[in-house]
């Protein structure tokens, strides 16, 4: 570089830094625009900021972030001897357009709206096929969540999306909070009966106009059908007072502090189904109906930062804002510029979130390393100069586990099979299209998953934490499920370690398959120092291998 060009690049930076986030030429990727604005406003950061994570690390963390599972040591290999430059952009393009990311994000928006909440009135798995299907088709954001918020449950098509509402048997203060906190990204719980009185910013209004848009509602319970939906009435007001203040108020439905919607001039209480015994009213005017179109509003910008928030989060281990839903004037973001650049973008292209996961995953922040820089005294997990350790969720230990021992590849091999013998002229083609084996595997595998829910799975909200419970440790160390994975038995994993000459392929192989990495040195040599002190490849001793492996710290963590 020409010591000339030095004061033009200054200069550029500076104009960079000054400029508004919505000020970025559209010649420049969001990709690189997250990356100039993660370092702003902090002295010294691409110094000690952790350099980029090497490629066996890269692919298990977009692997596991975007498909919920491991890559196979076939995957790994393969990753590893590319030598194209663009491999990392061709394996996200790859992930994004896979079944299995439309899987994974299955997982994490059924975790977040429902929290691991028991079926109450529609079943689990009609609402996670009705998630699964609108990723698997790119569905907008703001899409998703009108139907999510307007449907009422009759119609048997478009029943699934009513469980939000629904299987919180529409009680209010449940209803309520729950779309402050996962919609808004505002707990306001206790604004219910006062202004909040630690956070300024929640007032008892909030909590109430929101309320507004649900209290003429009500459970109906079809006496022939038995199935229970939503009904609602054509009058209805909301008022309040503070417990604290005496202070009386009343509010129609709205958005935070943007402006009551209030009744039409001409709205009456009329009827399109007049109440009556049995019967499930609907009036003609439905405030109901207006929660949706004034969640998803552009003026709602609430409703998009709280989502641009939560898609961080989910890609680089901790949002903005955290916790997720407790954002306010005391709590604000950490990167307020690059979350407004998020935010535009989300409405710019139509909350198409594929694309802004895409561009998450393109950014260098993503791609840094979990290893502190020697520059660095402390890790500060707010600059995002590091990449963070997050815990696996429930589901991807299950899959990731599944993978690593072989129980996969050997489930669809047998599932193969069985379609070609049940329909010999179209299923040889069939088994080769991807949709078919992630639906056929997750068919056959979803009571592995269920047990893995079951024992590291929590009703409530979303942790980034992890703290191993007993039971937790039983189940991996006694557990019957994964101890039977550990059995030779085809080409699963301890049956390709058994059939290796040295011990150095059994360490590489092991590594590969569970670690999604080779091993370094001294780790290769303490696996054949084992295995030498245990009668070399014993049955016996290659499960423990991979038990140790499968129960590691590593293991358990994405990096």
């Amino acid at each position: 570089m020409s010591l000339r060009s030095i004061p033009y690049l200054v200069a550029c930076l500076a104009l960079f830094v000054a400029l508004p986030a919505t000020a970025f030429s559209v010649e420049i990727p969001l990709h690189q625009q997250i990356d100039l604005l993660i370092g702003v406003g902090k002295a010294k950061f691409e110094k000690t900021a952790s350099a980029p994570s090497d490629d066996a690390t890269f692919l298990r963390r977009v692997t596991l972030d975007l498909t919920g599972t491991i890559p196979t040591s076939n995957e790994v290999r393969a990753f590893l001897g590319e030598k194209s430059t663009d491999k990392r952009t061709q394996l996200i393009d790859r992930l994004l357009v896979s079944p299995e990311h439309a899987r994974r994000m299955q997982y994490v928006f059924d975790t977040m709206l429902m929290e691991r909440r028991p079926d109450k009135h529609v079943p689990a798995v009609e609402w996670r096929n009705y998630l699964r299907t609108s990723f698997l088709n790119n569905k907008p954001w703001d899409v998703l969540v009108r139907e999510i918020l307007s449907v009422d449950g009759t119609d048997k098509k478009t029943r699934p999306a009513v469980k939000f509402l629904l299987d919180r048997e529409l009680k209010s203060e449940l209803v309520t909070r729950d779309l402050g906190r996962l919609f808004l990204g505002r707990d306001l719980e206790c604004a219910q009966c006062h202004d909040h009185p630690n956070v300024n910013d929640y007032l008892q209004r909030h909590y109430h106009g929101l309320n507004a848009f649900l209290n003429r509602t009500y459970l109906y319970k079809d006496p022939k059908t038995k199935k229970t939906s939503i009904g609602e009435k054509a009058e209805g007001l909301v008022s309040f007072t503070s417990v604290f203040t005496k202070e009386e108020g009343k509010t129609a439905p709205r958005m935070l502090d943007l402006p009551e919607i209030v009744d039409p001039a001409d709205a009456k209480a009329d009827y399109k189904v007049k109440p009556a015994k049995n019967v499930r009213s609907v009036p003609v005017y439905s405030r109901r109906l207006q929660l949706a179109n004034a969640m998803t509003h552009p003026t709602n910008i609430a409703f998009r930062q709280n989502i641009a928030n939560r898609l961080w989060a989910m890609m680089m281990g901790r949002g903005f804002v955290e916790p997720l839903d407790m954002w306010h004037a005391d709590n604000p973001p950490s990167h307020p510029k690059l979350l407004d650049l998020l935010t535009n973008e989300l409405q710019k292209n139509g909350y198409n979130m594929r694309l802004i996961l895409r561009e998450l995953a393109l950014s260098k922040t993503y791609q840094r390393s979990s290893q502190i820089s020697a520059e660095s005294e402390i890790a500060k997990e707010i600059n995002f100069g590091v990449g963070q350790l997050k815990p696996l969720s429930p589901e991807q230990l299950a899959w990731s586990m599944m993978q690593a021992t072989g129980l996969t590849a050997k489930t669809l091999k047998s599932l193969k099979t069985k379609q070609i013998k049940a329909d010999p002229k179209n299923g040889a083609k069939k088994i080769e299209e991807p949709l078919w084996q992630e639906e056929a595997l997750h068919g056959a595998l979803n009571k592995n998953v269920t047990a893995f829910i079951t024992t590291f799975g929590f009703v409530g909200a979303q942790s980034s934490r992890f703290d191993a419970s007993a039971d937790q440790a039983l189940f991996l160390r006694n557990g019957p499920l994964v101890q039977s994975w550990l059995v030779p038995a085809g080409d699963n994993l301890t049956a390709r370690l058994k059939k290796l000459k040295t011990s150095s392929e059994i360490a590489e192989e092991l590594y590969l398959s569970v670690f999604s990495r080779l091993p370094e040195k001294t780790e290769a040599e303490n696996v054949v120092a084992y295995l030498n002190d245990n009668q070399k490849k014993s049955q016996q001793a290659l499960q423990q291998l991979v038990w140790a492996a499968l129960s590691s710290d590593e293991f358990r963590f994405n990096h």
